[in-house]
């Protein structure tokens, strides 16, 4: 997510925006101090860049926890987190869902 900051102004030029009829887009742009085409986007309902999860993401948030979690317990048991074993938990993980495995294809 970009900047709460900006991310909030953002809200607010909509708020105003969906509260007064008369306010203009560009307007709503320079009091809130927020870019005129970021606002539009915004408006329409297109999601910031930084929100938007790519198609070719393979493993899910809940996936990719379970993952650091097992790197972690590894880490405290004094094994160093070895790439083909992430690997082998992620394609394990993939399998559960019958999904392709990660790495070359």
């Amino acid at each position: 997510m970009s900047d709460p900051n900006i991310e909030g102004k953002i809200l607010l030029a909509l708020q105003a925006l969906q509260n007064d009829p008369k306010l203009k887009l560009r307007r709503a742009a320079e009091i809130y101090k927020v870019g005129r085409m970021i606002l539009w986007r915004r408006q329409k309902g297109i999601q910031s860049r930084s929100d938007w999860v790519p198609t070719s993401r393979k493993l899910s948030d809940l996936e990719e926890q379970i993952i650091v979690q097992f790197i972690l317990d590894l880490d405290s048991r004094g094994f160093p987190p070895r790439l083909r074993g992430v690997e082998e938990m992620a394609n394990r993980l993939l399998a559960d869902r019958n999904a392709s495995p990660v790495g070359k294809r």
